[in-house]
């Protein structure tokens, strides 16, 4: 595939990625960020294979930008994690004094 191809579909998928997550009610979100979690979690594990590939064949780029791929998706996973927390304690009763 060319370069433009490429980014079309990128370009794309941003579109439909935006609207899709806009148009999610409230009740959707936290079963939504628990997918958001798991691909998250899909996406570290190639970054751990592109780190370890880098070093025998991609060179210090391929192990870098497979570093920076950890390290982003971790930010993500845990943030993730976070929101959900405070979702779900939204939805807890409260104690009455």
């Amino acid at each position: 595939m060319d370069f433009i191809s490429i980014l079309s579909i990128f370009v794309m998928a941003c579109f439909v990625g935006y609207y899709v997550v806009w148009s999610v009610t409230p009740a959707l979100h936290t079963p939504l960020m628990a997918v958001t979690n798991a691909i998250s979690s899909v996406i570290i594990v190639g970054a751990l294979i592109a780190a370890a590939a880098g070093g025998v064949v991609g060179g210090e780029t391929a192990k870098w930008l497979g570093l920076i791929g950890i390290v982003l998706a971790s930010v993500n996973i845990f943030g993730g994690f976070a929101v959900t927390e405070r979702m779900l304690a939204m939805y807890k009763k409260k104690e009455r004094k």
